[in-house]
């Protein structure tokens, strides 16, 4: 019996040790090293603070790129505070990396090379992740009392950076890597923390990363390893766990592929009009600028974000009363903001300037500043201050100054000054004030940016939130851009203080600039500025197209639009069906939407928007009914080749490949716009006027054509002699060929003629 159980506990023993030399992927694991583990993942990382192996336990399959020597952490300072690094170093910007690491129930403790202290990492095991959150330092006794600083001294702190081997898919904004069956996702858990990923030679090195200025102590990030079809589930819970906004049921949502019908001058009195036209293009969603509503016309007022009492007698209730009335029709409203901007006629401007307008250089005067001073000294160089149009723009004090130059060399001036401009108060100042380089935006130098470190982003969000209770559903985030740097925090950081005083939260967002954080935000992604009609396929390709495939690796779509509506005149031929055709079949290839900007008058004055609505209408129907096949998505995906989306003769879809006819009644004529398809055998031309009421003689006998207004409804031709035939030219028509070529029906277009 002894005998029995003295071999017994050999084997067990042979079996623990057998396990602690080999998990996952047979990585040995010392008596030293640090597991940290949930369901779906192991992460070993040994006592030197290199991280050895991380492990998807359903595969066995190793993710990282070992033998990299790559430290969990790291820690930079601006320069060494200990007297003997100071004096043993170079002093400049320095990363330490981590060299040492063990672990006290959730937390690790971490220290690094030369530095003297550590930093504690609390640690979140759950099933769906596994979050690294910066705790505490510890730093006790390090530094001589002599020495006035409050520790650690440091600017930056990386609280996880894993080299992850490549995958098929890399998505940027969300900072995944993945294939079909494994996806690595290093997260944020708050809007401070900074995510971001460096490239390297077969593998990258994803990390998140505390910034003392923004927030050090309570930035974390998680650490996803999953199935991929499970990724959105896991982030689903870290969004659910750090009360985030809920990106991922955004995505889920019906509503996500929608196109919408963009309006900057819907109000009570023409909605009904703005209804109509939003039907006619089968559009589920109407975005309203703020334009619409605001006393506003422009970005010079933005900010202010006050109801127009002319066009809303009754304020918010008018405006209520309007979106419930495009709601009863079936469309769901949605607002379109610039959160971050402050326009220069605003109050925030004029008279005295808020002292929370951004200001992106700052200087001390030189010598006093009087009333009528219109040369400005000042004591640090202005070297590099801009001199674009309208942005050469200094504050101090209650007053804004304008300049035409300045000078690079002692005595530093501005120069050309021009004072009180923007209807500001002209104040004096005396030598050693402050003054400083206003952050005017790029874009019109119409608006000022927001110092995102201040109360002023928030007391706007509140504004915004008061009208957007009045019954809006979705959000644009327009010049998501306009914030102060670190631009990789502060784009979302913007976005989110007006987000989440946004109740209920948007169905979804979309915004003209996106950084990590933004992905629960914005599962729109973002829409593109309008490309003329000659260009729109074009740019189309260059852009959208081009951006749609990597939106696709961040589980997330972007809007192919916006897509202007010009009249044809004589300098365009104007929206036509084959641009907003070619724009909405290529996105509805990538699952993606189009918008479309209008107003009234063009919808009105364009002889062909009856057609125009009629192609969108037809690809929202497709989207809404989920119509198209994996395949049929595929091909329209490939942006080289265009689609006609049919009604056929029973009344259903069909989906063709066609081809422009360049030519059509005549070399370089602009006037006939014609496509030549096949189906069933026999060939067919789709042709129109663009602006037109016309006739088109067409050298073909009458048995070898047949007309039709749509392919159930036939229409009659003229005869012009026996080898021609007469037909429309306005409204969009097809014509079917008998015994034709396609060499020979191209021909006969070409040599068609328009008559009155």
């Amino acid at each position: 019996m002894n005998k029995l159980m003295t071999t017994s506990f050999i084997l067990l023993l042979l079996m623990v040790v057998c396990f602690s030399i080999y998990s996952g992927n047979n990585t040995k694991i010392d008596e030293s090293d640090v597991v940290i583990e949930n369901e779906q993942y192991r992460l070993i990382v040994g006592n030197n603070a290199i991280a050895k192996s991380l492990v998807f336990k359903s595969t066995n399959e190793e993710c990282l790129m070992q033998g990299e020597n790559i430290a969990l952490f790291s820690v930079t300072q601006e320069r060494p505070y200990h007297n003997e690094l100071k004096l043993g170093h170079p002093n400049k910007r320095s990363t330490y990396q981590a060299d040492t690491v063990y672990r006290e129930g959730e937390n690790l403790i971490v220290g690094f090379e030369l530095i003297p202290y550590q930093a504690v990492i609390k640690i979140k095991e759950t099933p769906s992740y596994i979050g690294f959150t910066l705790h505490d330092f510890i730093t006790d006794n390090i530094y001589p009392d002599y020495l006035k600083i409050t520790p650690p001294p440091a600017t930056e702190l990386t609280i996880i950076q894993l080299p992850i081997r490549d995958r098929d898919n890399f998505g940027e904004w969300l900072n995944v890597s993945w294939d079909e069956n494994v996806a690595i996702n290093v997260l944020g858990t708050d809007v401070y923390a900074s995510i971001d990923f460096e490239k390297r030679n077969g593998f990258k090195i994803l990390k998140a990363t505390a910034i003392k200025n923004l927030k050090f102590k309570g930035t974390g990030a998680a650490l996803i390893v999953s199935e991929t079809d499970n990724l959105l589930n896991n982030i689903a819970q870290v969004e659910e766990d750090f009360n985030l906004p809920k990106g991922v049921e955004s995505r889920r949502n019906d509503l996500i592929n929608a196109s919408y019908y963009w309006t900057g001058n819907v109000n009570p009195e023409n909605v009904d009009q703005h209804i109509k036209y939003a039907k006619l293009g089968g559009f589920r969603l109407m975005s309203i600028n703020y334009t619409s509503f605001e006393k506003s016309r422009g970005y010079r007022l933005i900010g202010n974000y006050e109801i127009d009492e002319q066009r809303y007698p009754n304020g918010k209730d008018d405006l209520r009363e309007m979106l419930d009335k495009i709601k009863a029709a079936g469309i769901t409203p949605g607002i379109h903001i610039l959160h971050s901007h402050i326009g220069r006629d605003s109050k925030y401007v004029t008279p005295i300037p808020d002292y929370r307008l951004n200001i992106v250089k700052s200087f001390n005067l030189s010598e006093d500043l009087g009333m009528n001073d219109t040369i400005i000294y000042v004591e640090q160089n202005p070297e590099g201050t801009t001199m674009a149009d309208g942005c050469r723009v200094l504050r101090i004090g209650t007053e804004l100054i304008s300049f035409d130059g300045y000078t690079t060399t002692w005595p530093y001036k501005f120069t050309g000054c021009i004072r009180g401009i923007d209807n500001t108060t002209i104040n004096s100042a005396q030598k050693g004030s402050f003054i400083g380089i206003l952050d005017v935006s790029e874009f019109g130098a119409t608006s000022v940016y927001i110092n995102q470190q201040t109360s002023l982003q928030d007391e706007v969000a509140e504004k915004i939130a008061d009208i957007y209770d009045a019954g809006f559903k979705f959000v644009y985030f327009d010049g998501s851009e306009g914030v102060n740097p670190p631009f990789g925090i502060n784009v979302a950081l913007a976005q989110y203080r007006v987000f989440k005083h946004l109740n209920p939260q948007p169905i979804f967002a979309e915004g003209a600039a996106k950084t990590h954080f933004s992905w629960h935000m914005l599962s729109g992604g973002n829409a593109f500025d309008i490309f003329r009609p000659e260009d729109v396929k074009q740019e189309t390709r260059n852009w959208p197209a081009e951006e749609a495939p990597r939106m696709l690796q961040d589980f997330t779509r972007l809007n192919f639009g916006w897509l202007g509506y010009r009249v044809p005149d004589e300098t365009t031929v104007g929206t036509q069906p084959d641009m907003l055709e070619y724009v909405s079949s290529v996105a509805a290839g990538w699952d993606c939407p189009i918008s479309i900007q209008s107003n009234l008058q063009a919808f009105e004055s364009h002889p062909r928007t009856v057609d125009n609505m009629e192609v969108i209408r037809r690809w929202e129907e497709v989207r809404t009914n989920h119509w198209l096949t994996d395949q049929q998505k595929e091909e329209l995906q490939n942006s080289d080749q265009e689609h006609h989306l049919l009604i056929n003769e029973e009344g259903g879809f069909e989906l063709v490949p066609y081809y422009q006819i360049i030519n059509a009644a005549g070399l370089n004529n602009k006037e006939i716009r014609a496509f030549i398809f096949e189906r069933k055998g026999d060939y067919y031309v789709t042709y129109w006027h663009i602006s037109g009421d016309k006739q088109l003689v067409l050298p073909v006998s009458k048995t070898d054509a047949n007309l039709f207004r749509d392919l159930l409804h036939e229409e009659m031709f003229k005869f012009y002699d026996e080898t021609s035939i007469i037909i429309p030219a306005n409204d969009r028509r097809y014509i079917k060929f008998y015994n034709k070529s396609r060499e020979q029906i191209i021909e006969i277009l070409e040599n068609a003629k328009i008559i009155d």
